[in-house]
């Protein structure tokens, strides 16, 4: 059984940083697909950025330039480092996997942007 788990929401002023991380676990081949969504209140979850195993990343347009994702796959654990945040990005951010024709799902972690 795959688990996701995510650490590194928060709440933070307009301008600021945030890491996220989510490590993987469980029977995970090598070649996967790690990334992050984000659902804010009355929306539609949206992609955020995905990544494949030595790849590089692919970003939302409204991210582009301001985050960046990143994997170790040594630790099946993916990243995402948000710089100069908006009070748009306040969000449940949710870290997805899809392996092998499956998609996992984590917790979600809530990130707050104020203003």
């Amino acid at each position: 059984q795959v688990q996701l788990v995510e650490s590194g929401g928060g709440l933070v002023q307009a301008g600021g940083s945030l890491r996220l991380s989510c490590a993987a676990s469980g029977s995970i081949f090598r070649l996967n697909v790690m990334g992050w969504y984000r659902q804010a209140p009355g929306k539609q979850r949206e992609l955020v950025a995905i990544i494949i195993s030595g790849g590089n990343g692919n970003y939302a347009d409204s991210v582009k330039g301001r985050f960046t994702i990143s994997r170790d796959n040594a630790r099946n654990t993916v990243y995402l480092q948000m710089n100069s945040l908006k009070p748009e990005d306040t969000a449940v951010y949710y870290c997805t996997l899809r392996d092998r024709g499956l998609d996992y799902w984590g917790q979600g972690t809530q990130v707050t942007v104020s203003s």
